[in-house]
This record gives structure tokens, C-alpha cells and sequence, in this order.
């Protein structure tokens, strides 16, 4: 019995790898289309992984699912609660959604997991500018700079907040 067991394991993890190589060779080439099929055919057959939910929940994303992209980033954090990225994902369609305590929540958790991407302490800060939350704002979005100092975006976020700040000279 158990040499069956290993053969139908190993079908089954062969089959799942093939899913999976064929939904990111799609998704990397830009085919949306494929690739969505590919994911919806893994997560259909049973499998789970979080990358695949993470990866199928940018594609909800981009495709205007944002209620589906918030259950399948949920699902990914849930398979795998230490991808930062997962949360930082979960975290832009929260706000999306205008649930910006909980965006703030996740990417938080995010930056917990992974505090070097400057990203994430944009995306929080953000978020905090939209909590009006501004001194907070502005220590993650400089925070965000002393990262990679070429991130326009946080510059720009930053302008935002000295101006709501009444720091005009900065």
C-alpha cells in the first residue's frame, strides 16, 4: 500500500508543479488570460500554495476582481502567514475597498515580516495620510526614502503630507 502511496503522491506533485510552471511562464509572459486559467485550474484540483493565491489574487487585482483578489490574498496569508508580500497585496485591496484600519493592520504585518522594502512603508504611509494620522505618515514615507532614495513616489507622497502639515518650506 504504501508503494502505491508514494506513486500517487508523486502524479500528484508532478501535476501540481506542472500547473504551477504553466501559470507563471503565463503570467510572466503577460498572458492574463492563460495564466488566470492555470491558477483557477490548480486551486480548482484541490492543491494549494501561496504563492499561486498571492500570484492569482494580483491578477483579480488587475482584472477589477477586487472582492476575489481580497479572498485569495486572504487565503495566501493563510497557507503561508510569513510572505510579506501576501499582506502588503492584502493590504493595497483593503484600501481599495476603503478599509484603511485594516490596510494599515496588514501592512504593518508586512513590514514586521520584511522591514527593508520601501514599498511597504509607503504603502503604509498612505495609508496613515488617508487615517490623517500625518506625523506618523511622514516618518514611514522618509522612512520609505532613506530606503531607496530614488523612490519618486514616496517623494511625492511626502510632499503631499508636509503640505497637509502646514510645512511648507520643506
Amino acid at each position: 500500500k504504501s508503494e502505491k502511496k508514494i506513486i500517487k503522491n508523486t502524479k500528484t506533485n508532478n501535476l501540481k508543479a506542472q500547473i504551477i510552471s504553466k501559470a507563471f511562464y503565463f503570467h510572466a509572459k503577460g498572458d492574463i488570460g492563460q495564466a488566470i486559467k492555470h491558477y483557477k485550474y490548480f486551486i480548482n484540483q484541490g492543491f494549494a500554495d501561496s504563492k499561486v493565491f498571492s500570484n492569482y489574487g494580483v491578477l483579480l487585482k488587475e482584472s477589477g476582481n477586487i472582492t476575489e483578489a481580497e479572498v485569495s490574498f486572504r487565503k495566501a496569508i493563510a497557507l503561508n502567514p510569513n510572505f510579506a508580500m501576501s499582506h502588503s497585496n492584502l493590504g493595497i485591496i483593503l484600501k481599495d475597498l476603503g478599509k484603511l484600519e485594516e490596510a494599515e493592520v496588514s501592512f504593518r504585518k508586512a513590514i514586521a515580516l520584511n522591514p527593508k522594502s520601501a514599498n511597504f512603508f509607503s504603502n503604509l504611509g498612505g495609508v496613515l495620510r488617508d487615517l490623517r494620522k500625518l506625523q506618523e505618515a511622514e516618518l514611514f514615507i522618509q522612512k520609505a526614502i532613506e530606503l531607496n532614495p530614488n523612490f519618486a513616489k514616496a517623494y511625492f507622497n511626502l510632499g503631499s503630507i508636509l503640505y497637509d502639515l502646514g510645512k511648507l518650506e520643506k
